[in-house]
């Protein structure tokens, strides 16, 4: 790489490393150390790519997406619990601690779901990509991924009652554009 790429992936990593690291340690189930893992392993492969590359942050999220696919796929089979019903909605918190502790429940019911029940949710939820790219993305079918959505959402509503406060029991989570439980801060 020459010194102008060099300086190139410098301002590029210093510019949109916080977004993606949010991003990688949400598709690790909140555990911080390995979405740093993650992301660095990610950024290495852009940077041995980086004259080449068109759109950095795509490339970058590919790759963080493609990885910790590959991760969950290692680990397969995994057993999935679901529950029926949905807890009652309660009313959403007004003050930033009650929003603070829901950011840490969220983390903490994202952390036991399945990787891939996580990953479809990150994707969908907090990347904002619509079923077909998730779909594309994950090598699967848009009905699976709807059907994963689904059942993700009932597990997480089952493993964390106090999340009904995000919306009744058939709505979806908060778009990341907006209101985010999952704020990842430093």
């Amino acid at each position: 790489m020459d010194a102008e790429g060099l300086e190139s992936f410098r301002a590029f990593v210093d510019s949109r490393s916080s977004a993606l690291l949010k991003t990688a340690v949400l598709l690790c189930g909140g555990d911080r150390h390995a979405g740093e893992d993650l992301l660095q392993n990610a950024l290495v492969r852009a940077a041995a790519k980086w004259q080449r590359i068109e759109e950095p942050e795509a490339y970058v999220r590919r790759v963080l997406y493609r990885q910790q696919i590959g991760r969950w796929r290692l680990k397969w089979p995994r057993r999935e619990v679901t529950v029926a019903e949905p807890p009652e909605r309660d009313p959403q918190p007004a003050d930033p601690a009650a929003a603070a502790d829901l950011r840490v429940v969220m983390r903490q019911a994202l952390g036991r779901l399945t990787p891939r029940q996580r990953t479809v949710l990150v994707l969908r939820y907090f990347e904002d990509l619509p079923e077909a790219d998730v779909a594309q993305l994950l090598g699967c079918s848009v009905g699976t991924v709807r059907s994963t959505t689904h059942r993700s959402l009932a597990r997480l509503r089952a493993l964390a009652p106090e999340l009904a406060v995000l919306g009744p029991a058939d709505a979806e989570l908060p778009e990341s554009r907006g209101y985010s439980p999952m704020e990842v801060r430093p």
